[in-house]
């Protein structure tokens, strides 16, 4: 799973940390800091964090797999 947060957003109501706490945490008392791609074990507690957000600044994903460099040839 991705995490992304807006922290344009985000109005550290903490919510996330109380849900994922292991996934998200406060650096201070405002600054989120959190794991972009947390171990599946923390799956379930991400999604109820993401829900829990009341401003929805939590956005939850896939991460993407590169696409292998090719190498190309100019004339």
């Amino acid at each position: 799973m991705h995490v992304l947060v807006d922290l344009n957003r985000c109005e550290s109501y903490g919510q996330c940390v109380f849900a994922a706490p292991d996934v998200f945490r406060f650096r201070g008392e405002e600054s989120l800091e959190y794991d972009h791609v947390p171990d599946g074990a923390s799956d379930a507690a991400v999604r109820r964090a993401a829900l829990a957000c009341p401003v929805q600044a939590i956005t939850l994903g896939t991460p993407v797999e590169e696409a292998p460099l090719r190498e190309v040839t100019c004339r």
